[in-house]
């Protein structure tokens, strides 16, 4: 499928416009392409390559039911720099949903919306800015891709799933956790599949203890299933809560220490000054947030590698939240007693369940259940053939822990040796290097500052034509 602008792009007179690709269309594959749309000023083509047959808002989108509610509030959820309230604008112009709002609630920017609305408004003002730009075409395409060759000539050659190759100036990498196509399944067929389980399954297992985990529960209920649920997880720290009203970031100005275990110890003590000056944990942890990325650069690979064993799953508790209500919900299944939360190591599947090492053991059990739900945090796939192949060819390097792609925070991928590839790597690709870059208002500020290196970047080849 092929989209232009309000008028035919492009004059036979006219420097050639440039050549884009962005691999994935997802929510970083679309911010990336309203940055471009936003930032480059020259004439180009784009074109976004997915092998899913769908235009979506992600991963965490394209799959959502209606009644899943994003984590984040909504005044942290624009999509246009400059402009922090252009979400909430943007709600409050949708009239069926400002019916749908309690009038009780003074402003838009604190609610939490669904999956669904927010994935309507990514690809609304997508619309919107490619329909400003009447010398850009884009064309989205559902071929895979196998390979990416850096030419002589500073350009890069894209061999594609059906044989074909094609070139271009700029490759952007926007594929998430990655490209794996998944089976579609109708809402229809979805909700014969929720009756199904609720008639006929007695005990599910929901593997994972992160936001999509608790959002498996609660479809499961929400569907119908009164069975018993049994969370499985290897740490066992669920989403905590938001709190009601906002929570402006709370943190100490003073310099952090260097070491992991103060580091620890200081961040505990600013939680509790929080609470005792009548602000929130929560605010203290926002307040992190904004040195999260500084600090983790400054610590040594074997202190990252020691919070990664045994940090990462709290932090990660901590900074993906849950709204209070759905955190409420979430407590009142554990309390029905029908929903139970267990630790444990899963080893391997089986026909009637998992073969389990529960937390404290050494020895094996087999767990049975009618059904397994795996909703384990996901990572970067950093085995997807087109990223093994950049690897090897020093195009780009993992990161010190091996969680995804080295990166700066213009998202531009690193060779081994600490050099811009001249490829771009937008949002969870790089979450190894930037903490934070698998959340919206993280991945929208990379988009913009890669798009402003690509425009910068795409000067001097006009002025030379």
């Amino acid at each position: 499928m092929t989209v232009h602008g309000l008028s035919s792009p492009f004059s036979p007179l006219s420097d050639p416009p440039l050549q884009i690709a962005i691999v994935g269309r997802g929510f970083s594959g679309l911010m990336m392409a309203i940055a471009l749309l936003k930032s480059v000023n020259q004439p180009f083509r784009l074109r976004m390559f997915d092998p899913r047959p769908i235009i979506s808002g992600g991963q965490a989108l394209a799959t959502a039911r209606s009644t899943e509610i994003l984590n984040s509030r909504a005044r942290d959820l624009s999509v246009s720099t400059g402009e922090p309230k252009d979400f909430t604008r943007w709600l409050q112009a949708n009239a069926p949903f400002r019916e749908a709002v309690s009038a009780a609630i003074p402003g838009f920017g604190q609610i939490f919306v669904p999956k669904a609305t927010f994935s309507d408004y990514v690809y609304q003002r997508f619309s919107e800015a490619l329909a400003q730009r009447k010398d850009v075409t884009v064309q989205m395409s559902n071929e895979g891709i196998t390979h990416i060759r850096h030419n002589d000539n500073g350009l890069f050659t894209l061999s594609l799933a059906d044989g074909g190759e094609a070139i271009y100036d700029t490759v952007v990498l926007a594929t998430g956790y990655g490209l794996r196509a998944p089976l579609e399944t109708a809402e229809q067929d979805m909700d014969a599949r929720l009756l199904e389980r609720a008639e006929t399954h007695r005990h599910v297992v929901v593997m994972g203890n992160g936001l999509r985990a608790v959002d498996q529960v609660l479809q499961l209920r929400d569907g119908g299933f009164t069975g018993h649920i049994t969370i499985l997880s290897r740490r066992g720290f669920l989403p905590q809560p938001h709190t009601r009203m906002p929570a402006d970031a709370v943190f100490p100005t003073q310099p952090m220490p260097s070491q992991l275990r103060k580091i620890v110890r200081f961040v505990r003590d600013a939680c509790a000054d929080a609470e005792e000056n009548g602000w929130s944990w929560q605010a203290a942890m926002n307040g992190l947030r904004k040195r999260a990325r500084t600090l983790w650069a400054s610590l040594p690979p074997s202190e990252k590698r020691q919070f990664n064993r045994h940090l990462r799953a709290i932090y990660d508790s901590h900074r993906n939240r849950l709204p209070a209500d759905v955190h409420a919900r979430l407590e009142r299944e554990f309390a029905s007693g029908l929903t139970e939360l267990k630790r444990g190591t899963t080893l391997k599947r089986t026909p009637d369940g998992l073969l389990v090492r529960w937390a404290g053991q050494s020895a094996e059990s087999h767990f049975a259940a009618n059904e397994v739900i795996d909703c384990r945090c996901l990572s970067p796939d950093l085995k997807d053939p087109v990223v093994v192949d950049l690897l090897e060819a020093g195009l780009a390097a993992t990161d010190e822990l091996e969680l995804g792609l080295a990166v700066n925070p213009a998202g531009e991928l690193l060779t081994p040796k600490g050099r811009p590839a001249g490829l771009f790597a937008i949002g969870p690709l790089g979450l190894g290097s930037l903490p934070d870059i698998d959340l919206v208002p993280e991945i929208v500020t990379q988009a913009y500052a890669a798009a402003g290196l690509i425009s910068v970047r795409s000067l001097p080849q006009l002025q030379a034509s």
